[in-house]
């Protein structure tokens, strides 16, 4: 085989490992009868490092045949096995680079010869004689320089020769054997010539640069080394190539992990829970917004139940595993006046407010005809189950810190506010806080009962209103009352106080002094602030409501 970009170059392998490499003179060498059998040849070889790591060398060979069956590789240079010569019988000179303990070799850098077996009847450390100098000089076969090699064979003694390309032919023979018997060899007056090289896991490239070869010394030709090739060398232009190309590749990969990396932060950004120090306060009950996420489908549109007093209310459904299956999941509007911290129970992601509720499929009371609102118990906020039992949602104003401080006013009121299309008739009952007030009149609940006690139940409504049914306003302040039970499951149901109002229902058996009645949470309005209190019935104002305070759903 020959190197593609510089034909009149002999390389014997490529960079394939573990492989062989065989080049034969085009035609046999034949001897007549009344010929003497030897011969003498010429030749400019070179071994170039392919790898960090070294390989093996090369022979020149004197082989009765073509056939080199059952040879093998690396430390066989293609013509020998670990039995010898296979089919073949071979007189091979090696210039081997490979110390193997197996075959006996004395080092990693000298010259062979081997008969019919890859073990040297004779070899000695690659070097030539200076005349000049009068010493052999060592030579590195490995060097990646051309070598001058000189093989001479003549009745039974065989002289081979080293030196540098810019050398003449040394005057004494580096190996010189007097027992080689080349007829018996070849086993014949016929034989072949060529060269031979092999690889193992690690690469040399083998290269022959000239080669001269007669039947005797005397008609040798000389190999005019000026006119040789240059010996071919690793591109370094390849190795840039390969070390662009190769990390090129690497940069690539990073990119590609980093993209990777970076979805998965972005999907888990996505999903992530972002908890603020009031909840180490509160401590709301958590839904992850994944599940959330999937529940509402994404808070498709298709999902959407309305908008509520601080965002968007969706449908959503939970696995199984979870408590509730059914649930509406309001997006908060963080931007709006009423705060970030309106809610105890909400979910917290980021920049949105996610408050999860038990889903009612009857909407809420503002679809209703009676309509009830007390403190922020608004239409919107007062849910029905399926069996129309009433919840209550958006618990945020109960919250001091909604308290803004550029309000100059808080307007704290007990109102009851009573639509009644069945009667065409609006109520409105309110008695504000002032503040010259004695203490005992400024807890509400209380005031009216003590104004019961003392059969003056009226007296808790405030003087200004002068036009209204004195036994609808006892009714309605019972059940006030009955509504501020300090019990939770003795306060009416929703569907009651429709009825007590309506009076479909008689108010039961209860006095100011019946347990639970009139009953207050330890929170005295002396302990708030200064206020400028304002008797305003608008419906934007602040409101207290006991039942909300409690916690309870009613």
């Amino acid at each position: 085989c020959k190197n593609p970009s510089q034909k009149e170059v002999l390389q014997l392998t490529n960079a394939t490992t573990t492989q062989m490499g065989r080049a034969f003179f085009e035609q046999p060498i034949d001897f007549k009868p009344s010929e003497p059998v030897s011969f003498s040849t010429h030749f400019v070889c070179a071994l170039v490092r392919a790898a960090e790591a070294g390989g093996h060398g090369m022979a020149f060979f004197v082989s009765h045949s073509t056939d080199f069956e059952g040879a093998q590789p690396t430390r066989y240079f293609g013509l020998f096995n670990p039995k010898g010569s296979a089919s073949t019988r071979v007189l091979a000179v090696e210039l081997d680079i490979t110390k193997t303990l197996d075959v006996l070799d004395i080092n990693d850098n000298h010259v062979g010869i081997d008969v019919n077996s890859p073990k040297s009847v004779v070899s000695a450390k690659a070097s030539y004689f200076s005349h000049k100098e009068g010493r052999k000089i060592d030579m590195k076969l490995l060097s990646g320089d051309p070598i001058q090699v000189w093989v001479d064979y003549e009745g039974t003694t065989l002289n081979v020769s080293l030196a540098p390309v810019e050398n003449q032919k040394p005057s004494r023979p580096l190996l010189s054997s007097t027992s080689i018997n080349l007829t018996e060899i070849v086993q014949g007056r016929r034989m072949f010539v060529g060269f031979s090289g092999s690889t193992g896991s690690s690469v040399v490239n083998q290269y022959v640069l000239g080669w001269s070869f007669s039947k005797s010394m005397a008609s040798l030709q000389k190999v005019d080394v000026s006119k040789l090739p240059k010996v071919p060398q690793p591109s370094h232009k390849n190795k840039f190539t390969s070390l662009v190309f190769d990390a090129l590749l690497g940069l690539l990969a990073l990119f590609v992990l980093g993209l990777l990396f970076g979805a998965y932060m972005y999907r888990r950004n996505l999903y992530a829970e972002v908890r603020e120090e009031w909840e180490n306060v509160y401590g709301p009950l958590r839904y992850s917004y994944k599940s959330l996420y999937k529940a509402t489908k994404g808070f498709s549109r298709n999902e959407f139940l309305g908008r509520g007093g601080f965002g968007e209310v969706y449908k959503g459904t939970l696995p199984r595993s979870i408590e509730l299956r059914e649930v509406a999941v309001k997006k908060v509007a963080h931007e709006g006046e009423q705060g970030m911290k309106q809610f105890v129970a909400e979910i917290v992601r980021k920049h949105e407010l996610l408050l999860v509720s038990e889903y009612m499929p009857n909407g809420s009371l503002d679809e209703a005809d009676q309509v009830v609102i007390h403190r922020d118990i608004k239409a919107s906020n007062v849910l029905l189950d399926a069996e129309f039992n009433g919840r209550l949602g958006d618990f945020g104003c109960m919250k001091e810190e909604l308290i803004q401080p550029q309000q100059q006013q808080l307007e704290l009121l007990v109102t009851w506010h009573l639509i009644l299309q069945q009667w065409d008739l609006q109520l409105e009952l309110m008695r504000p806080v002032e503040p010259h007030l004695p203490a005992a009149k400024r807890f509400l609940i209380k005031w009216v009962c003590e104004c019961w006690r003392g059969s003056s139940l009226l007296d808790a409504v405030d003087p200004k209103l002068t036009e209204f049914s004195s036994r609808e306003v006892k009714r309605v302040l019972k059940i006030v009352l009955l509504c501020a039970n300090l019990a939770p499951d003795a306060r009416p149901s929703m569907e009651q106080v429709v009825q007590y109002l309506n009076g479909n229902l008689a108010l039961p058996e209860f006095w100011p002094d019946s347990l639970g009645i009139g009953a207050l949470i330890p929170t005295a309005l002396s302990q708030l602030p200064s206020l400028s209190l304002s008797s305003s019935s608008s419906h934007n104002s602040m409101f207290i409501t006991h039942s909300l305070l409690n916690g309870s759903g009613r």
